[in-house]
């Protein structure tokens, strides 16, 4: 089967770079290094692997929010992607939840035939993880989260997936969506000729707005704090000493056990 991949991307904070919650109680992004989100990445690579192995004909790269995320776009694109679309949300875009996005995808592939969506698990700056599942309850496709190995077998998609029992594999009918784990691949280095070459390739930018999606978010965030400072440790003499130490914290309390 030859089929076009829409890859879902999030430009977020690097992952190297240590965020602090501002005195307004948000993050404050001004002088971050942003970065193309790293389970996205490896979706992306995954993708790629799949049209060079005469799986997918095109690889197509999406994200939501406002102009400034073109850069992770441009890096999809250097990476090998076809082409990429920059929906644009404008004020909204600080306040998009997983549901929100998941309705512009899906407006978003009304207009173009994909036979499969492949997007990052989550992304590191909120970890919630809910696109994939809402796009393919959304379309009514068939799932796969948290991917560690993906391939084709005739028209169905075989998928190995974590789960909390270990890992289980799944066979897929037709077009599906499927979530990448950081083991699925090892997304390729970037080049400088790349990025030229990248600064060529279409990218266009669509109104979110003219999706006739409501952006209205479902989830609030009630407050953000850094966590609290780790206290100094202590030195214990001998394995009483260590016994005595963790009675006095108590730390045995909820699983019954007395001290």
């Amino acid at each position: 089967m030859t089929i076009r991949i829409l890859v879902p991307v999030k430009r977020v904070v690097d992952a190297n770079v240590r965020v602090r919650v501002s005195a307004s109680g948000a993050i404050d992004t001004t002088g971050l290094k942003m970065s193309l989100n790293p389970f996205d990445e490896c979706a992306v690579e995954q993708a790629l692997q799949l049209r060079e192995a005469g799986v997918a004909a095109q690889v197509t790269v999406v994200t939501c929010g406002q102009s400034t995320s073109q850069d992770v776009l441009r890096t999809a694109l250097a990476m090998g992607a076809d082409d990429a679309a920059l929906i644009d949300t404008g004020a909204a875009s600080a306040r998009l939840d997983s549901l929100a996005v998941a309705r512009l995808l899906r407006a978003y592939m009304a207009t173009s035939d994909f036979g499969l969506v492949l997007c990052g698990k989550q992304a590191i700056d909120n970890d919630i993880g809910g696109v994939a599942a809402m796009l393919a309850a959304l379309l009514g496709w068939p799932q796969a989260l948290n991917a560690s190995a993906l391939s084709a077998h005739g028209a169905h998609w075989r998928v190995t997936c974590g789960d909390d029992g270990g890992t289980s594999t799944w066979e897929l009918d037709g077009p599906s969506v499927v979530s990448a784990d950081l083991r699925l691949v090892e997304p390729r280095r970037v080049t400088l000729p790349s990025i030229v070459k990248a600064k060529q390739k279409p990218l266009v930018t669509i109104d979110g707005g003219s999706l006739g999606v409501d952006l209205t978010p479902g989830t609030t965030i009630d407050e953000l704090r850094n966590p609290p400072v780790r206290e100094a440790g202590i030195k214990v003499a001998n394995t009483a000493g260590l016994l005595d130490a963790l009675a006095a914290q108590h730390l045995f309390n909820n699983l019954g056990a007395r001290t």
